[in-house]
């Protein structure tokens, strides 16, 4: 019985829908604003914690980084103008840590430097580039495209060999294949040997892997100043299996302070840096972000709600004389509830899905232009019908309980009127 009401009703909605075409674009319109913010909003959002997730996954929840600098602010004793005179991480760090640390499994040292990477006429102007030592593979999340990383032997010679970012094998080689070509990597001529797999673009800065071209450490050194006190370098310490990153960031302190010879009562002049100090700290942004997205988005349904509350009291209004008829046939009030609450639900549904179509191809055009690998998720879709549906039985109720308590007589009467 309640599914033959509810094909009834169903077919009714649909024949009102299809006569009032433009009451019906009106219901749409209302509600389909409403979804297109509500789920653009957490489109955006999930894209943004999804890049940054993946982010720090690829800097590996074992790792240290061992910078200048601290990822948080969080010690009042220290100021800024007292860390710029810090000493730059340097390859007297990376070689305390490899000779004497009983808790990592491998360490890197990596300087970086902005240069301008040239191929014949083409020029990437701002390249990063990363001079390094060769355990970068073994603890930087990435893969190789095309060609291999460089040799121990390269390594340790210096040789002038490079790895490249995507981005920079597309501005400087276009389609044609970089490896074996020659690139002028600040006025050294230098062999493309590989190119870095395309990760394309997250939410928070990395290394950049679509950007960035790799060297050897010692053939960095022939034009990066590594004792220079504004050198942005890192040194990245992997744990052994089984080893508590805390372990290793205390075993780490020790090693280095004792490398730099500091004093029992001295500030460390260096900064041990974990991914979980970022994570915590976008936990809660993302938090801010969601509330205040539902807070705004819900607003956009709420009015897309009024506008179908208002357009189905006026379809009760004009149809009062057939509620009537239909009542006088012996229609229970249950039927006309059922009948009315089913248009409203489809309109809402409707605009709702029709909102959704228009996420989804804004997704497609951002992602064209910027490549920022943004899409609908499932979640979100689900979301938005019962977003959508919800907000069909909430407007439609008042208007739906109205048609159904009508006295017969009077609304048969109430075109004669």
């Amino acid at each position: 019985m309640f599914f033959r009401l509810f094909k009834e009703g169903f077919l009714f909605a649909i024949s009102s829908i299809m006569v009032n075409k433009f009451r019906t674009f009106l219901s749409l319109f209302g509600i389909t604003i409403g979804i297109v913010s509500i789920i653009s909003v957490f489109t955006v959002l999930d894209w943004m914690e999804k890049s940054v997730h993946d982010t720090i996954a690829s800097m590996g929840d074992n790792v240290v980084y061992v910078q200048k600098w601290p990822w948080t602010f969080n010690d009042p004793n220290l100021a800024w103008w007292d860390m710029i005179k810090w000493p730059p991480i340097a390859m007297d760090d990376y070689n305390a840590i490899r000779n004497k640390s009983t808790k990592s499994e491998s360490a890197c040292l990596t300087v970086y430097q902005n240069e301008p990477v040239k191929y014949k006429k083409n020029v990437a102007p701002e390249a990063t580039i990363a001079a390094t030592t060769p355990e970068f593979k073994d603890i930087r999340t990435f893969e190789i495209d095309k060609g291999r990383y460089f040799s121990q032997f390269e390594a340790a010679s210096g040789k002038n060999v490079a790895i490249i970012g995507s981005e920079v094998a597309k501005n400087l080689f276009a389609e044609a294949d970089p490896v074996g070509k020659e690139i002028t990597i600040a006025g050294f001529k230098t062999t493309v040997i590989g190119v870095i797999k395309k990760e394309g673009k997250g939410g928070i800065a990395d290394s950049g892997m679509d950007e960035i071209t790799i060297i050897p450490v010692n053939f960095g050194k022939t034009f990066i100043n590594f004792r220079n006190r504004f050198v942005e370098s890192q040194l990245m310490v992997k744990a052994k299996p089984g080893v508590n990153i805390s372990e290793l960031s205390d075993e780490t302190t020790m090693i280095l302070r004792a490398s730099r010879r500091l004093q029992p009562e001295a500030v460390s002049t260096f900064s041990v840096n974990q991914a979980s100090m970022i994570t915590q700290g976008f936990n809660s942004v993302f938090a801010g972000i969601n509330l205040a997205g539902w807070f705004i988005s819900g607003l956009a349904i709420i009015v897309g709600g009024f506008g179908i509350a208002n357009i189905m009291f006026v379809s009760v209004r004009e149809r009062t004389n057939q509620i009537g008829i239909q009542k006088a046939l012996g229609a229970k009030r249950f039927f006309i509830l059922m009948q009315f609450l089913t248009e409203s639900v489809l309109l809402s549904i409707i605009g709702g899905v029709v909102g959704l179509i228009l996420v989804f191809i804004g997704t497609l055009f951002i992602n064209y232009l910027y490549d920022l690998n943004m899409y609908l998720t499932t979640g979100n879709i689900i979301m938005a019908i019962v977003i959508s549906g919800v907000i069909g039985i909430i407007a439609g109720y008042a208007p739906a309980y109205s048609a159904a308590k009508m006295d017969p007589v009077e609304a048969i009467g109430y075109s004669f009127g």
